[in-house]
Parts: C-alpha cells; structure tokens; sequence
C-alpha cells in the first residue's frame, strides 16, 4: 500500500502497543511519521497500519468492531479505549460479546428496567449487553428446542464471575421457576458461591481471587420455557496447589479462614497459618480489604444455606485442620535402608492430630505414610519408603482428600439446587480460568493454556461459521476461504502416541525418570514442529507457540505434579475412619486396585478426559461467547493500559476472530453507507439514481478494484480495498477543498473591496451632514432663547400672584380653626360631664340589683333545703315498711315530684328573673329621663331647681342603699346555716341513690331472667308445630320496606329477639321469624347482582345499573345501618365483572359495556357517598344520609375499583400502543437523506413521515377516544388516562435515544419530530375536556426549564451518543465530551443510583376527594328499573313506592 503525506496512520510502539501518527514524509520504503505525542520517528511502511480519516466523526466508537472501516489491531483497541472512556464496557465482535470491567458500581445498566429493555430484542438492535447475549441464547433454546452455552472466558480479575452472576440473573428473570419456590435458582447458585469460592478460590500473581477450576453452570428449563433446574459442573480442580504454592501466591481461601476462626482454630490446635509446612511457602497470609474471620463465618453461613448439617460441618473443618496437619509431618532415615521414620517429637504432635482429627488408628496412619504394601500370589510384601517417598506419598494423601471433599461439596450443593433429570434443553454458563503466561510457568499454566487452546479451536469454529452463515445469507461465493486453525498445537499436546501429555506419562510411570530425560525426549521427537521451540539458556525449558503468543514452560516440577497414585492403604485408612463423612468420601475399591499398592493415575491424561468431556457437552449446544477484558493491573476506574489489553485480545481470541475476518471479507458496508461515504467519487452516477445497488457497483467499476462481492444487501471488500477507496475520497474531497478555499478568498476580497466602497461614501455624507447640522443648530438656538425668555416672563408673574394668594387663605384658615377649636373644647367637656355622672348612676343600680338577686336566691334554697330534708325523713320512714317494688314506685313518684317543685321552681326563679328584667327596663328609662334633664339643664336655666330635686332624690336612695345593705348581711348569715344544712342533706341523697343504682341493676337482672324464660317458653310451646301458619303471613312483612317509618329496620340488622317477639303475632312460629331476613337478604342480593351483571347500559349517559343500585341502597337505608354484609356481596360482584372483562389481552377486545359499566358504579356510588351536597332536582325532599361504618368501608372499596380499572385500562393502552412505538423510534432508511442527491429547498419545514407508523398512532388514539365516550366515561379520566400514556410515549422515546446509538441521530431526530408534531396536532384538535393544550416554549425557556430536569448523566449519555448522520458530523468536540465525563464521575459518586433512564410511572394519579370533585351529580329519577327486574316483590315495592330522588 502507498502512503501519501497527510494519511492517518497507526504505529507500533513498545509502552503503548500503538499509537495515532500522521505521514508527514515518504522517501522510498521509509515513512516520516509524526505521533500523537508530537514525536517524529521513521518506520518501515510495512510496519504502519491505515487508520480512519472519519474516526472522530460520529462520536469516534462503534458498538460493533466488524462495522470499523480498518479491521486491525490498533482499531479494535482504541475503539475499546473509546467506549470505555465513555463508560460503555461492551462491544460486540459480530455475535461476541467483549466486556471491559470497569471496576466501579453502574447499576443503572443492571435493574428490572434494563432487562425488560432487551427482553425478546434481537441480537444487536439495542446497545451491547450482556443481557442482549443471555436473551438471545434463551429465545434460540425456546424457538429452535436446542440446548444453549454461553462461554465466560478472560483473566484473572476481568469480571468473569460477576458475568456469569449477570447472565443467570437474566435468565431467572426471563424464565422464572415453573413450581412455587422461595429462591430462584439464580439466588440458589449464588448463595453456593461463597461456598466454592472458599474451597476452589485462591490468590494469583494478577488476582486476589482467582477460581482455580472452571465451572458449567447448568440451568435446565421445561417445554414451557420455564427453568425447572439447575447443576454445577465443576472441571480442572488444581488440586496441586494444597501441597505446593509459590510467591506471593495463596493457598486456598478456606485455609487460612479456618486458622483466623478464633475458638474453632484452638479446637483444632491451629495457629497463624506461618507454622504450618502448606501456607508458609508463600508469604503473603492476608488479602487487602478482606477479614479471614469473617470469610470464615460467611463460609459457615454458606453451607447453612445449602443445607450441609452441623455434624458435617464439623467434619469438613476437621479435614481440612488435618491436612494441615498432615503438611507438618517430617521424615528421618529409619534404622533400616531406604526406610523412614517420624522426625522429632513436633512431628508425631501432628501426626496424633492428623489421625485425631480424621477419626483413625495413628498407628495406621504412620504405616500408612512410611511403608506401602505390593500383593502377590505368595502374599503381600511390605516396602519401606525413604524419606522423600513418604513426604511424596503424604502429599498424595492431602490432595486426595482435598479433591474428593471439594468433589462432595459439588454434590451436595446440586442436590440443594434441584435437578430436573426430565429436561431436555438447558442453558450452560461457563466460567473457566483464561490464558495464563508469567514469568515462570509450570505443570498448572500448560494444563490451563491447553484447556484454552481446546476453547479456541471451539471458539474459531464457531465464528468460521458465523462467517460462513453471512456469506450464505448474502448469497456471495466463499468456497475458497481458508479456515485459520489450531489444531497442530492440539496434536502437538494431546496426540496419542506421540504428544507430550503420552511423553508426561510415560515419564511418569518410570521411577528413574527426571524432568531432563523427559525433556530430552520431548525435544527429539518435536525437533521439526515448528510450534515447539528449545531455549537458549536452558536445557529442559521449552517453549510452545500458542494462538496468544509464546509462552516458557519450566518442566521442573512436570512429573512430580502430573503424578497422582490411587493408594489403597490412603483408601483402607480413610475408609476405617469413625467419622461418616470421612469414610464416605473413600468407598471400596476395584479388585484390579487392591493388587497393587499404588495405582498410577495421570493429572494430565484425567485433565484431558474432563477437557474433552466438556467440549462434548460444548459440541452439543450452541455456543454463544463473552470475552472479559481487565482494563489495567491495579484494579482502577478510568484507567486503560493498551498493552496489557491488547494481549488480554490475543489470549482471549478476539484478535484471532479479526484474523478470520481478513482471510475472507473483512469490510462489509451497507449499500446505503457506502453510497454515503464513497459516492463523492461518481457524481455523475448520483444525479437521478436511486438503485444503491448500482451505485456501489459503478463506484468499484470505475476505481478499477477487483475480488469484491456484491451481496443481497452488503457490499464485500478484501483487505486493503477500502484503503484505495479512502485514498481516491481523501484526494477528491482534497481538490473539493482546494476549489472551495479559492472561492472562498475570492468571496473574502471581494467583500473587503464593497466595504472600503461602502465606508468611503458613509464618510462623505457624514461631513456633509455635519455642516448641515451645524447651521441648523444656530438657526434652533436663536429661536429658543426668544422662547425662553417669554416663558420666564410668565413665570415671574405667575409666582408672585400665587405668594399672596397662599398668604390670604392662610391667614382665613387660621382664624376660622382658632374658633372652631374654642367651640370644641366647651362642647366635649359638657358630654365628658354627661357621662361620668350615667356611669356612676349605673354603677349604683347594678349592685343594688346584684345584691337583691343574690339574697333571693339564697332565700330560695334554704326553702328547698328544708323541703328536701322533711321528704327525706318521709322515705326513710317508709322505705322500711314497702316491698321493694312500692318502693321502687315511690321512690319514682317523689323523683317525679321533685322533678316538677324544682321545675315550679325554675319557672319562680324565671318569674323573678323576668320581674327584675322588668325593674331594669324601668330603670333604664329613669336614667334615660335623667340623662335628658340632665341636657336641659345646659341649655335652660331651669335644670338647676330640677337638679336640687334630683340630689334629695339621690340622698333618699343612699338611705335605702343602705338599708338594704344592711338587710343582706342578715340574709347572708341566714344563707351559711342552710348550705351547712343542704350539704348534710347531699351525703344523705347520694347514699339514697347508690341503694337506688343498686336496685336498678337487680331489676335488670330480673328483666333478662324473665326474657330468657319467655323465650324457653314460646320455644317449648305447641305453636312450634303449626308450620302451615306462615303461609299466612302477609307479604308486606317480608321486607322492611313495608314497615311503618316509626318501626322500620333495615333488612341486614339483626335486631334483637325481644323485638320480633313484640312484632310478630303469637301464630308465627320461630323458624319462620329466623328464615325471613335471610330469605329477604338472599332476594335482595340477587337483585343486585343481576344489576352488576347483566348489561343494562346507558340511559341519557347515566349508567342504569349503578342508578338502580344506589337507589336501592338508599331505600333500603343500607348506608345508615351498623352492620350489614350487602355491600360486600357488591363489591365481590364488581371484582368478578373485573376479572372477566379486564384481562390483559387488549383495551379494544373487551365490550364496551364490561369496561364501562363497573367504572359507572364505582365512579357514581363513590361521589355519592362522599359529595351528598351535589343532589339535584327535589333537594328538599332528601337530607343528607349519615353514613355509618360499612357505608364509608363501602366507599373505599369502591374507590380502590376505581383505582384498579384505571390502572388495568392503562397498562393495557401501554402494551398495546409499545409494538406501534416500537416501529417509530428509528427512522426507516426511505426517510434518510443521503449526501449527493437533490435536497429539499430552503424554507420548507418538517415534511411529514414517508410512511403509515406514526398514523398508526393517531389512529390508535382516536379509536381509544372514541371508546371512552362512547362508554361515557368522565372527562376527568380521559384527561388523566391519556396524561399518562403521552408520558409513557414520552419514556419510551427518550430511553430510545440513551440505549440505541442509531436512534441519536440528526435524521432519526427529524423523523420523531415529525411523528411527534402529528401527535401535537391530534392534542389541539382534542377538545379541551381531554387534555390541556400547552403553550409553545421559546429558547431560553427550554435553556432555563428543560435542560435542568436532565441529570448530568443523561445529557453526558445524550452528547456522547449524538452524531449527525447527514452530514456526517460529530456535533460536539472531544473536549467537551471529556470536561462532562469528569462531572459525572464527580457528581455520581455518591449517588445511590445513577441511571440514565426515565422510570414509568405507575401511580394512580387521582385521590377519593378529586373523584368527589371531578365527577358530575346525576339525577337517577328518571332512571325505570328493567322488566327483568320487576318480579321482584322488593322491586314491586320500591317501584310502587319509588320517590325519585337526585344523586
């Protein structure tokens, strides 16, 4: 490829993997490029790779890396960079999914709301998820009925668990569980994760928790689609890793959590895991942020909850304290050759706990570890083993017990699960260690690198045939595309008889064997593989080319590691043990076994097995991949390091699928985004074609390229084609810009000649003007000072004719003040004089009156005082000589008589009261006559002889003041004596009136024997067989209605029997008054449920039903009753017509009536009750109906109807209005424009949509409408039920443009805006009982008022996915983008949730008072009960009876 100064490239460099340049020199093959850091290097043009010209337009990313015009190395890895600056962590590879952990919480992408946005969405259609890859595996198991994997893969740290977490997650929420349980499965497999985290997790050299075996999570569904089960399969244990760690690696987490338990450590004579031969390899004992004790109690927790007994929980902790037991134990040369014994006394302490702990002999465990036994015919033989063979076969006891103890917690945990052995497809998730290369690299990194290579072939089958599915579909020829495989490493490995895991082992089953003899014949028979390579420095390193790059392997510990002997003294040992669970994990062995001690078993052959057993299972299914990424090695947020993720690419085989891709048609383009991009290269062909097809065609034809391929809908271009096309663009678009910056100068020159013109003559007319103005303003200045002057002439004058004008009328003013005020002062001390003296006169009266009133009443009830205690003495006198029930009377008749002198009393004092009243009056008319004597006194001469006569007057009253003064004092001492008196008298009544309560009570006990003897005695009576006697009852007793008003009782009391026994004749018997409510009941109910449902429609827009039933109600005095079940049987008819005509299957499929008529009841009994003010018509006539208990329980019942209906009505609008929604979030391509052709002319608006989806809408609505109306639903619904569905389009369009990067575009925006404008033009022309048209915004208020309402994450995610598609343009700088993602990281810190998505609102948005208000009167008087009705005898009645009256 040629390079011309200019062109974007990419270059290697070490640091960085590769970096942005740009060719500023070419000299023969040597390219001058300049970097991204401003350094200038030179480079082989072999070594650069294009980059795209257009990267940073439309945002810089795209969600699918076969969409990236270059794909390349460097392509695949900056646009990961991108979108994970952008915090957009998954990118699609065609159907692979690659997540990017980003090391922080974004639980905005992982709630309900998310996964019901990909719920049955097609792969690619919305933003890249892991839930898009969980959703499309779930519908190709239900469509196609074929089991499904999705395979999890990536380093240690990259988030493969937390994937899997996801992926389950989503899974139960499609498939939830088939049988009522209390956890879904996907809390059941996560409650076992601490659990195995604990027993198969451990700390690497890049993780602090790396898994160390892989896991197949096996989710098993029914034929419905329902997840009826789910297993755990569990592969590769290193089971290695409990004898032998390196630094700073760990053993495995539950080690060292037992040594941290505290109480449980001392049980088992444990200590710091230092002391202790399998921990103290390592020194790294404590994790950072992580407590050993309480992982330890978490762990405990976790098998509480799988359901492991506490017995067995001892037992596990028992295992593993005496493994680590087990690794103390030394060895000394024993007395004999080649023989072994216990080293010190430290040792046997270990030894003694070891078999302790495993419940064993000692004795045997000794023999056991330092001698094994050979059976032959003439017996068995005991061998000594010297020391290192004992340390060896120690080891092989630890990591038997350990793998067959994690085997059994497997186990136990699939049976807490639950498997559905009857499934026939399921859902497998697998999570299995990565590629792994360090700087030494032993038996476990070749075990796990084989494993890999396995998943890779898996893997490039896979997208071999997803490349292959799309050229079929595209219908293009590719039989000669080469399949890039791996299989010679896999022969290299694996083959038999000649591999190196056959070498392994038959190195193995030699006793002299070392690791350089394998070595050597390793090397011999792979000197020609070119996948296996020798090193330099070392003789038995070799080193093997994997798919990911080469990795040194060190073959040290090759043989001791991959050597695992099935001993059957471990066997007979452990199976002895008295502890079950012990005993139980080592049950009897095969015959062949027992012949010899120690059975050879390969860890790689039985590493191999377990592989290809998996990669059967993986066969069988339909694969389906996430490739996890870690970002950087320190674990931060926001912190990318290219190299260590480009090898993460390498290792995981997203750059091995990019190879794939090139050896066939790496660029794939749409006919239309090819016209777009490269149709400036043909203008000719542009003007008037329209067939893109041909197009795209003419395009390649004319450029001359060759070996591309037309498809059904796709253009294919090999490697290396749409950099010649770029480059023709680049040079056209180069001499576009060129004659466009001439024009442009000549534009700018041009305009500078018309402003030096344009300013010379603007000069000229100023000094013209200038002169001009000059001569005006003398000719002004003259004129105004003689204007001036004769205004300041005026003035003078004017001023001094008003000076003496203020003067005279002050001067009047003053004089006629200074006499008015004279006049005042005489005036007001003659009324001040007035009225002290009335209020002295007044003041004497009223204590005289006082004084006379108080005496009176003092008088008076001494009077009955004396009364009282000679009745008194009476009562007494007789209460002795009567029977108690004359005494009973008596005490009646003188409570009555009593009652009668104290009202004769009152009506004295009231007597009195009116007397005085009457002395008051006249003596206010004396003070009235003084007070007029007292006036005429001023103004005659006379009232000075009347005022003489009116002092002697008032020295006669003083006399007779004091008279009577003197008289009170006497009636006061008087007054003392008889409240003494009257108090003794008080103690005397209050005696009398509790012997009087206490009689009463007797009484009432009397009365109620008595009733219950009436009642034993009618019920005993002979009337009882006198059945025919009912018959005879007359109808009008049947009902309450036929009651008179002063005896009526509603029908749903039950009254008392003393009362029917008062009612009824004597002819009647007991029966027949017990069956009668019931009987009247059970008719009236019926009533009333035929009313709710049958359908009786609308009369005059009043619901007939609900008019009937409150008038029923109210005749029936139902709302005033205590205790009554009829409003129950209503409200349980109503919730039964519910049930059955709101279903969720559409608003449009149920009748009219059924979605009607219950609301009409609801609605109109409800205002009823709570609004008795809004009676029409007869108002009089009615009075307001005290509502009792049942009635207001009745009218939230009704209320809560309401409330459910309109609920219902608007989740079914909901789902029936989202598949046309659907169809209108994306602008269909018809309505594209595209570069090149015709535009539409200046100053024409928005055209509307080209096709029928947002009419769709519109129609939709106007059905919706018309139903409500036609159903007469109040307008105070209509308004708030179409409120909530345009809030509801609202939600689901802007939600669109944050989850779709396609949908936030330019074009697609003027497409919604369109639709939308049919949908302002539908609410204007509403009328104004549905919805309230709102005012149009300006600009600065949608600045002021719209943009706060978004949160910043929402506008950050709006500008990062906004790209104008039409002129392929970014719309928004870098810059920006960068400052708004700071903020967010800054503003989102903190924030509980920090989703970009709008909720739905699900309220219901009225309350009982707004009903109450909203909701019209109606007049039910109108209203005729139906014929079907009227052979009720209650109908009858309250039809003959009916009083039409307003509801």
């Amino acid at each position: 490829m040629s390079y011309r100064k200019g062109l974007k490239v990419w270059v290697e460099e070490k640091g960085e993997g590769w970096v942005e340049a740009e060719v500023v020199e070419v000299k023969d093959r040597a390219v001058f490029v300049l970097t991204s850091q401003r350094k200038k290097i030179t480079v082989l043009a072999e070594k650069l790779l294009p980059r795209d010209t257009d990267e940073d337009l439309g945002g810089g990313h795209v969600d699918d890396m076969t969409k990236l015009t270059y794909l390349n190395e460097p392509g695949v890895l900056y646009n990961l960079k991108r979108r994970y600056a952008l915090n957009e962590i998954y990118t699609y590879t065609g159907s692979i999914l690659i997540a990017v952990n980003p090391f922080t919480r974004l639980p905005h992408l992982y709630n309900e709301y998310m996964m019901e946005q990909y719920k049955g969405v097609r792969l690619g259609e919305l933003s890249p998820h892991v839930f898009a890859v969980a959703d499309a595996s779930y519908r190709a198991m239900v469509n196609d009925s074929r089991s499904q994997s999705i395979l999890v893969s990536g380093e240690s740290g990259a988030g493969k668990t937390e994937t899997t977490k996801l992926i389950m997650q989503y899974l139960t929420y499609v498939g939830g569980r088939a049988a009522i349980d209390d956890r879904t499965v996907e809390q059941q497999v996560l409650e076992s994760n601490p659990l195995l985290e604990a027993f198969g997790n451990a700390k690497t050299v890049r993780n602090d928790n790396s898994s160390r075996f892989g896991k197949f999570v096996e989710i098993q569904f029914d034929a419905n689609g329902r997840i009826s089960g789910a297993a755990i399969r569990t592969y590769l244990l290193e089971r290695s890793r409990v004898v032998q760690i390196n630094d700073p690696e760990r053993n495995f987490h539950c080690f060292y959590q037992l040594c941290a338990s505290g109480k449980d450590a001392e049980l088992y004579k444990l200590g710091h895991p230092r002391s202790f031969h399998y921990l103290n390899k390592s020194k790294t004992y404590e994790l950072e942020g992580t407590n050993n004790e309480d992982e330890y109690w978490k762990t405990k927790r976790a098998m509480d909850i799988v359901g492991i007994s506490r017995n067995d929980q001892d037992a596990i902790f028992r295992i593993l304290a005496a493994i680590l037991h087990l690794g103390n134990i030394e060895f000394s040369p024993g007395k004999e050759i080649d023989s072994s014994k216990i080293k010190d006394p430290t040792s046997n302490f270990h030894l003694r706990m070891a078999a302790k702990l495993f419940m064993c002999d000692p004795d045997l465990l000794i023999s056991t570890l330092c001698t094994r036994s050979i059976n032959t015919l003439e017996g068995a033989i005991i061998k000594a083993l010297d020391c290192s063979a004992a340390a060896a076969n120690r080891d092989a006891l630890a990591k038997t017990v350990y793998a067959r103890l994690f085997d059994w917690l497997v186990e136990n945990i699939n049976k807490s699960i639950g498997q559905d052995v009857d499934s026939k497809v399921q859902i497998g998730v697998l999570d299995i260690y990565g590629f792994e290369s360090f700087k030494n690299n032993s038996f476990e990194q070749f075990c796990i690198n084989f494993a890999n290579e396995k998943l890779q072939q898996h893997f490039n089958e896979h997208v071999f045939k997803m490349e292959q599915e799309e050229y079929k579909s595209e219908k293009i020829d590719w039989s000669y595309i080469e399949f890039i495989d791996n299989q010679d490493v896999l022969d290299l490995i694996e083959k038999k008889p000649i591999g190196i895991i056959a070498l392994l082992d038959e190195a193995c089953m030699f006793p002299k064997s070392t690791h350089e003899t394998f070595a050597t014949k390793m090397f011999r028979n792979f000197s020609s593989h070119h996948r296996l390579e020798k090193t330099k420095f070392s003789e038995t390193d070799f080193v093997i080319s994997h798919y990911a790059g080469k990795v040194t392997y060190q073959t040290e510990s090759f043989l001791e590691k991959n050597r695992d002997y099935i001993v059957a003294e471990h066997c007979n040992l452990l199976s002895s043990s008295r502890c079950p669970l012990v005993s139980g994990l080592f049950g009897s062995l095969p015959e062949e076994s027992l012949r010899s001690s120690y059975k050879f078993s390969s860890v790689a052959s039985r590493f191999k097995q377990q592989l290809q057993a998996l990669m059967e299972t993986l066969n069988s299914t339909e694969p389906h991949y996430v490739r996890c990424v870690k970002p950087n090695s320190v674990n931060r947020p926001q912190m990318f390091e290219n190299q260590s993720v480009l090898h993460q690419l390498r290792c995981g085989g997203v750059l091995e699928a990019v190879r794939i891709s090139l050896a066939g048609y790496p660029t794939r383009r749409t006919y239309a985004e090819f016209v777009d991009r490269f149709g400036v290269l043909v203008p000719e062909l542009m003007l008037g074609s329209y067939d893109e097809r041909a197009l795209t065609k003419g395009i390649l034809e004319k450029m001359k390229l060759e070996n591309f391929q037309l498809g059904s809908t796709k253009v294919f271009l090999r490697a290396g084609q749409i950099a010649i096309l770029d480059m023709r663009r680049a040079e056209v678009l180069e001499n576009a810009a060129r004659h466009i910056q001439g024009r442009f100068r000549t534009f700018i020159t041009r305009k500078e000649f018309v402003k030096t013109r344009e300013a010379s003559i603007s000069i000229q007319a100023y000094c013209r003007g200038c002169l001009a103005r000059k001569m005006y303003m003398v000719k002004r200045e003259t004129a105004a000072a003689i204007i001036v002057q004769k205004y300041v002439r005026r003035w003078r004058l004017h001023r001094t004719y008003q000076q003496a004008h203020s003067a005279a009328l002050l001067i009047q003013s003053c004089i006629r003040g200074f006499i008015a005020r004279r006049y005042f002062s005489v005036i007001r001390e003659q009324k001040a004089a007035l009225v002290i003296q009335s209020l002295w006169r007044k003041r004497k009266v009223i204590i005289l009156f006082q004084q006379y009133r108080q005496a009176t009443v003092k008088i008076q009830c001494a009077w009955r005082q004396k009364l009282a205690r000679r009745e008194l003495r009476r009562l007494k006198m007789a209460a002795g000589e009567e029977a108690k029930s004359v005494e009973i009377l008596k005490r009646d008749k003188m409570i009555e008589s009593l009652s009668a002198e104290c009202a004769a009393a009152k009506s004295d004092a009231q007597s009195e009261h009116d007397k005085n009243r009457l002395l008051q009056r006249q003596l206010d008319d004396s003070l009235r006559e003084i007070t007029m004597l007292q006036g005429s006194k001023i103004m005659t001469a006379e009232a000075e002889k009347e005022n003489s006569n009116l002092k002697n007057l008032v020295e006669s009253l003083s006399k007779r003041n004091s008279s009577l003064e003197y008289e009170l004092t006497s009636a006061r001492k008087g007054s003392d004596d008889t409240m003494k008196k009257l108090k003794d008298v008080e103690g005397k009544c209050n005696h009398l009136q509790q012997n009087l309560d206490k009689l009463q009570e007797k009484l009432t006990n009397l009365e109620n024997e008595n009733h219950v003897l009436r009642q034993k005695a009618l019920n005993m009576s002979p009337l009882n067989n006198m059945s025919m006697a009912t018959k005879a009852f007359p109808q009008k007793f049947a009902t309450p209605i036929g009651l008179p008003n002063g005896e009526q009782k509603h029908g749903y009391e039950t009254p008392p029997a003393a009362k029917y026994l008062a009612s009824l004749p004597q002819s009647l018997t007991g029966s027949r008054r017990t069956r009668m409510p019931v009987e009247r009941q059970e008719e009236n109910h019926e009533i009333l449920l035929r009313c709710i449902k049958e359908n009786l429609g609308f009369k005059d827009g009043k619901p007939v039903a609900a008019c009937i039933i409150y008038s029923c109600l109210l005749h029936w005095r139902a709302f005033e009753s205590e205790r009554t079940a009829i409003f129950d049987h209503v409200i349980e008819a109503i919730n039964n017509v519910l049930k059955k005509n709101l279903r969720s299957n559409g608003l449009f499929a149920t009748p009219s009536r059924r979605s009607g008529g219950p609301l009409g009841i609801g609605d109109k009994i409800v205002q009823t009750l709570r609004s008795p003010s809004k009676l029409m018509g007869r108002i009089d006539t009615l009075g307001q109906v005290d509502a009792r208990y049942p009635a207001i329980l009745f009218k939230q019942q009704l209320t809560a109807c309401v409330e459910k209906i309109f609920g219902q009505l608007r989740d079914n609008l909901k789902k029936e209005i989202s598949p046309l929604l659907s169809v209108c979030i994306q602008a269909p391509k018809s309505s594209r424009a595209q570069p090149g052709k015709a535009s539409k002319p200046p100053g024409v608006g928005v055209q509307p949509p080209s096709n029928s989806h947002w009419d769709n809408i519109v129609n939709f609505l106007d059905l919706l409408m018309s139903t409500l109306h036609a159903n007469y639903v109040p307008s105070f619904f209509i308004r708030k039920l179409i409120t909530q569905l345009f809030s509801f389009i609202n939600i689901q369009l802007f939600n669109s443009l944050l989850l779709r990067r396609e949908c936030c575009t330019f074009s697609n925006g003027e497409y919604v805006k369109a639709g939308l404008s049919l949908l302002e033009k539908w609410i204007s022309d509403a009328t104004d009982e549905v919805i309230h048209q709102k005012r149009k915004k300006t600009l600065e208020e949608i600045r002021q008022d719209l943009c706060p309402n978004l949160s910043v994450r929402q506008i950050y995610r709006i500008c990062s996915m906004y790209w104008d598609d039409k002129y392929n343009t970014q719309g928004i700088s870098n810059e920006v983008v960068s400052a708004m993602r700071e903020e967010v990281n800054k503003y989102t810190q903190n924030l509980v949730s920090n989703s970009f998505l709008l909720d739905d609102d699900l309220s219901i948005p009225f309350s009982t008072e707004d009903l109450s208000m909203a909701i019209p009167a109606i007049d039910y008087a109108d209203v005729e009960f139906p014929e079907s009705l009227h052979h009720y005898p209650s109908v009858q009645l309250l039809v003959k009876h009916h009083d039409p009256q307003p509801v």
